[in-house]
């Protein structure tokens, strides 16, 4: 018998992680705005990758909604909603999903799934993180431009579903404890403002020192209040995070030999905050800088980096600036970091 999936708040991620469990035989029902259903119901799915991946899904191969429907009969429900959307999306499930069910939160951010279980109370509800970038592109094609895996919180309820993921090519990497996993992912997302206000794809962003040094300065900033909360992220790169940060400042030919896994990304990929800036949709900063601010404000620790970057970008959906230069932004936020925190521009030379 299929494993039947409900994808809610389709859009890059979603489509392209419920497509791929539809190749692998699952009965895939898409949950999304009213574009997503028109386009993907007149050309189906193209699941393309930078490894050379090509998959195309019928029409006739999944089911599509703008909203819930029978939710009832769903054994597996991933959210993957923006986090400012996650309680309304997942509210019209309760009262109609089955007891026990298992609903996966694979979004950006601490705490969603402490939103959806708060609804959803007697549902198994795991929090979850999508480790690589998605990019649409007209006619059905969603084009995963990153390396990555699927992390989520280890559960015996998740036993059903392990071989799909695997059949799949998106097997789950699982963690007691995935929270030291969501404080890292949140440090690497960190980037996701800066390469939304370059106005450049992120391989082109982050082989420029400059744009790294900006991303240094808000890491560091990240890993000091962490500190003092006491979290301590998981290491996710090839050097442990605060070793990455410093790496982050060196010259570009250096960086480039010594760290070039992390420029194996996809020319065409961008992070998803420049794709909502481009089409006029409000971000998640307030769920990645905002996380830092607010820590910040909780323990006593001056995040004016962070803060900087939540201005800028606020401002940029207004429709302001979002084509810095490395150099331009830099010196915007130096000037941030001097106005209130221990963070000397020596440092990043």
């Amino acid at each position: 018998m299929k494993n039947r999936v409900l994808v809610v708040g389709a859009g890059s991620i979603g489509t392209f992680v419920g497509g791929k469990l539809a190749m692998a035989g699952a009965d895939l029902t898409l949950v999304g705005r009213t574009w997503l259903v028109d386009e993907i119901t007149s050309s189906g799915l193209r699941l393309t990758d930078l490894d050379g991946g090509d998959d195309v899904l019928a029409p006739d191969r999944f089911h599509v909604a703008t909203e819930p429907e029978d939710v009832g009969s769903a054994d597996l429900v991933l959210v993957t909603v923006k986090s400012a959307a996650t309680a309304d999306a997942v509210r019209p499930l309760g009262g109609k999903i089955r007891p026990g069910t298992v609903v996966l939160s694979l979004q950006n951010g601490i705490g969603n799934d402490s939103v959806i279980r708060e609804i959803l109370p007697h549902c198994v509800v795991l929090a979850g993180m999508v480790m690589f970038n998605v990019v649409h592109h007209p006619d059905g094609r969603f084009h995963r431009g990153t390396e990555g895996k699927l992390a989520v919180q280890d559960d015996p309820a998740l036993a059903p579903f392990v071989d799909l993921f695997e059949q799949a090519g998106l097997a789950l990497r699982r963690y007691p404890d995935l929270r030291p996993v969501q404080w890292a992912k949140l440090l690497l997302n960190l980037n996701n403002p800066i390469n939304a206000l370059s106005g450049q794809p992120l391989r082109t962003e982050l082989a420029d020192r400059d744009y790294r040094r900006c991303l240094a300065l808000t890491q560091r900033e990240a890993l000091a209040v962490m500190n003092k909360a006491r979290i301590r992220p998981a290491r996710l790169t090839p050097l442990p995070p605060r070793m990455m940060t410093a790496l982050l400042t060196v010259p570009d030919g250096l960086f480039q030999r010594v760290a070039g896994r992390v420029l194996a990304i996809d020319p065409e990929a961008r992070s998803s905050m420049a794709d909502d800036l481009g089409l006029g949709r409000k971000t998640e900063i307030s769920w990645l800088c905002g996380e830092i601010v607010g820590l910040g404000a909780m323990v006593g620790v001056a995040t004016p980096v962070n803060q900087r970057l939540i201005e800028l970008i606020v401002a940029a959906e207004q429709g302001d600036r979002r084509s810095w230069t490395g150099p331009q932004l830099l010196t915007e936020l130096h000037a941030a970091a001097a106005g209130g925190v221990v963070e000397r521009r020596a440092n990043d030379q």
